[in-house]
């Protein structure tokens, strides 16, 4: 394994998973404030299932998004 090649592939990864993440968030949450799904305030409860099958990896992140 080239650790250079790994790593800078996993960084070009990771940067696209938060700007598509980010962008996917912003819009489900100014839809769901404009059908008054939500009362404008946080927070509000997100995972995120980060899995690779071919290692069996599997990991989570759980965090509140506060809206202000």
């Amino acid at each position: 394994m080239n650790e250079d090649v790994f790593n800078m592939s996993l960084r070009k990864f990771l940067k696209q998973v938060g700007v598509t993440s980010q962008r996917a968030i912003e819009v489900a949450v100014r839809e769901a404030a404009a059908q008054g799904r939500t009362k404008g305030k946080g927070p509000l409860k997100a995972r995120m299932t980060l899995t690779i099958d071919s290692i069996g990896l599997r990991h989570e992140v759980e965090e509140e998004i506060d809206l202000g």
